[in-house]
C-alpha cells in the first residue's frame, strides 16, 4: 500500500480521478465496489476523486444514487476535501441543490458544466454559475463545448472568476493554446487538464491539476506521469507520456466510458457494464483497448 500523499494545496488540485459508475450485471450500483476503488486510487497516490461526472454516467443516475455515491466517496476517501462531485443538471436549481447536498456530505468542491440543454447566452451562463456558487462550495467549471453547445471561452471564464463564481476550470476543448489566454483573461483561475491526451502540453503551460480518466486503470503510472509533467521533468515525463498515450487518447473519444471500463476489467479492477443507451465496445475497439492496456502492463506502468 502506498503511503497517503500529504495535501498542502487547494482540494481541486493534483490528480483528481473522474471515477466510473461501478455497476453489477443487472446495472444496479455496486457501492461496495465503488468504495474499494476510491480507496485503491488514494492508496496508489492519486489526490482525490470526481464522482457523478461524464465518466460516472451521471445522466443515468437517480437522485438517491447520486447522493449515495457522494456519501460513499467521502467516506472511502477518508477526507471530504478529496471529493469533487459533479453537480451538473439541466437547470440551475437542481445543480445548486446537488451542490448543497455535496456540502452536507462533506465534499470539498464541485464540478459544474454550463447549462447544457441549449446554446444559451453568456448572461445565463453567469447566472447559472453564480446560483451554484451560492451553495458555498468552491466551483470548478467544466468546459466541454462538444457536448454542451456552450463554450466557456477565456473571456467568459475571466468574468466568472472575477464574479467569484468559479475557482478553476476543467479544460476539455483540446486547444492547448487556450491555457495562455486563460492566464491572461483570468489571472488566479486554476487551470485543470480535462482531456487525458493533452496532459503534458497543458501541464507545461501551467496546469495545476488533472481531472483524469486513465488513472482508473493505471493509477500509479498516471500519478507518476502527472508529477513529472507539472514539475517540468521532461526527461521522465515525455517517455511515460508516449508509452501511455495509446490509452490516454481514449478519454477524448465518444466511447470513452466503455473503453475505460474495459481497460479496468483487463487490469483486474472493477470496470463492468454501462447503462443504456451506451453499448459495449465493438470487437475492433475492444481489441485496441486490450492491446494498449496489456502493453502498458508489460512495461510496468500499473
Amino acid at each position: 500500500m502506498t503511503a497517503e500523499p500529504t495535501r498542502t494545496h487547494a482540494p481541486w488540485r493534483g490528480v483528481m480521478v473522474a471515477t466510473p459508475l461501478t455497476l453489477r450485471e443487472d446495472r444496479s450500483v455496486d457501492f461496495d465496489a465503488y468504495a474499494a476503488h476510491v480507496r485503491d486510487l488514494i492508496d496508489a497516490g492519486c489526490d482525490g476523486v470526481v464522482p457523478n461526472g461524464s465518466l460516472g454516467e451521471y445522466q443515468t443516475l437517480s437522485d438517491r444514487e447520486r447522493r449515495e455515491i457522494v456519501r460513499v466517496a467521502v467516506e472511502a476517501a477518508g477526507d471530504g476535501a478529496r471529493v469533487m462531485p459533479g453537480v451538473s443538471s439541466y437547470d440551475s436549481t437542481q445543480s445548486r441543490r446537488r451542490a448543497e447536498e455535496a456540502a452536507e456530505a462533506g465534499a470539498g468542491s464541485v464540478l459544474l458544466l454550463p447549462p447544457n440543454g441549449y446554446r444559451c447566452e453568456d448572461a445565463a451562463v453567469r447566472a447559472h454559475y453564480a446560483e451554484v456558487a451560492a451553495a458555498g462550495l468552491p466551483v470548478v467549471a467544466y468546459n466541454n463545448p462538444y457536448d454542451t453547445k456552450v463554450d466557456l471561452t477565456p473571456r467568459l471564464l475571466g468574468q466568472l472568476h472575477t464574479e467569484g463564481s468559479v475557482v478553476a476550470v476543467k479544460e476539455f476543448s483540446g486547444d492547448v493554446r487556450r491555457a495562455y489566454e486563460i492566464a491572461e483573461e483570468a489571472p488566479g483561475l486554476d487551470l485543470l487538464v480535462g482531456a487525458d491526451d493533452v496532459l503534458l502540453e497543458l501541464a507545461l503551460a501551467g496546469a495545476v491539476g488533472w481531472i483524469a480518466g486513465c488513472p482508473n486503470m493505471l493509477p500509479r503510472g498516471c500519478a507518476e506521469l502527472y508529477r513529472a509533467a507539472v514539475s517540468g521533468d521532461l526527461g521522465r515525463a515525455l517517455p511515460l507520456y508516449r508509452r501511455l498515450h495509446p490509452l490516454l487518447r481514449w478519454d477524448s473519444r465518444p466511447e470513452f466510458v466503455q473503453a475505460i471500463k474495459a481497460s479496468m476489467d483487463i487490469v483486474g479492477r472493477h470496470g463492468g457494464p454501462t447503462r443504456p443507451p451506451r453499448l459495449p465496445l465493438d470487437a475492433d475497439a475492444l481489441a485496441a483497448v486490450r492491446a494498449a492496456t496489456e502493453k502498458a502492463l508489460a512495461e510496468g506502468l500499473d
